[in-house]
């Protein structure tokens, strides 16, 4: 595996496992380093100097969280943990900052999906109003392009510390709006630390495995500017893979995912065709059991449902024949249509604030 077969833009499905971590000199993460179940299941998989972060929750000193979506379509519910690991730290004592990133999205995305800056925007207010409805407040939120100008300012400097060959060792490529979004991507993680603001302090980003390559630039780039800054800490959390085998959850490919819009009838269709871990007969189900590491209904449930016994016995229950897919799939169904009719009226309530905080007016 060399340095640019991950691909922070691609749609395949990332397996983390041994070799990926030696690769890229990760340290797991231990079930009980923090009581939530990310950390008991496993979905925060891995870190660089999480140790640092642990101590200041521990000792109550300082730390800030960064942690941002491009608005380059509809959230799903691969997204919602991306925003559950953010609601997390925030509850931990982090100084919580949340980047919407529409410049990213447009100068990044194909132009079929993103096609101008406008639509990017208007992404973001859709996303910003889901943001509200988490939980998160007003002033932690900020729009890329709504910055002052000193971030703007920061982002030139961060581009005479990257060399090109060393930017191509990296990404594989010398894209120029991928490259002019890792640049802003970069000082959204570092600018926090500058004396404008709240000065060198330790900082957290959650990201998924296939962001690795930010990360790694993102804390070199740390160490060669001229601020003291301190080298980010990053944790890494399992992406939920797509409903059908082999994929992410994508907005570019629609059935792959549940949308946090989605409507009850879509729900119901796309979790009912999900890829199963049943078997062929319900005969062969009831003897060998259903196969619940590879079905996205459970998948759905390991990484959204909040308790760890409820989901450790549909496992079971499951494993063991006593569950069929197809009431497994109800289960899952009744699950995310509870949360979401709950979620989407939250959302709409906060559309007229979020189109203010993206557009000013």
């Amino acid at each position: 595996m060399s340095n640019v077969d991950i691909d922070p833009w691609g749609s395949s499905e990332i397996k983390f496992d041994e070799k990926l971590l030696k690769k890229f000199g990760l340290k797991k993460v231990k079930e009980d380093d923090i009581d939530h179940y990310f950390f008991k299941r496993n979905i925060i998989v891995a870190h660089r100097d999480f140790q640092i972060i642990q101590d200041c929750i521990k000792n109550k000193k300082d730390f800030i969280q960064l942690t941002g979506i491009a608005s380059s379509g509809p959230l799903h519910f691969g997204h919602k943990v991306d925003i559950d690991a953010y609601l997390l730290f925030k509850k931990l004592g982090a100084n919580s900052h949340f980047v919407v990133s529409d410049i990213d999205a447009y100068v990044s995305r194909e132009n079929s999906k993103v096609p101008t800056l406008e639509k990017a925007k208007e992404n973001a207010v859709e996303l910003v109003a889901h943001l509200l409805a988490f939980g998160l407040s007003e002033d932690e939120i900020y729009v890329q392009s709504r910055k002052e100008p000193r971030y703007y300012e920061f982002a030139f400097e961060v581009s005479k510390k990257l060399t090109e060959n060393e930017y191509k060792a990296i990404y594989g490529h010398m894209h120029l709006g991928k490259m002019c979004a890792n640049l802003l991507q970069y000082s959204d993680i570092l600018h926090l630390q500058l004396k404008e603001y709240f000065g060198p302090t330790p900082t957290i980003t959650g990201i998924g495995v296939e962001q690795d390559p930010h990360a790694r630039a993102c804390r070199d780039l740390a160490r060669r500017l001229p601020y003291n800054l301190k080298p980010p800490t990053f944790i890494y959390f399992l992406h939920q893979s797509g409903l059908q085998e082999g994929c992410k959850m994508s907005a570019s490919e629609p059935d792959t995912a549940i949308f946090l819009n989605d409507s009850v009838k879509d729900i119901n269709r796309k979790i009912n065709k999900a890829f199963s871990g049943g078997r062929e007969t319900v005969e062969q189900h009831r003897k060998l059991g259903g196969v619940p590491e590879i079905d996205k209904a459970y998948e759905m449930l390991f990484f959204h449902h909040p308790d760890t016994e409820f989901v450790e016995k549909i496992y079971k229950d499951y494993k063991a024949g006593k569950i069929l897919s197809g009431e497994l799939k109800k289960i899952t169904i009744d699950f995310v249509t509870g949360f979401l009719e709950k979620h989407q009226k939250k959302v709409e309530s906060y559309k007229d604030k979020a189109h203010k905080i993206v557009f000013g007016k």
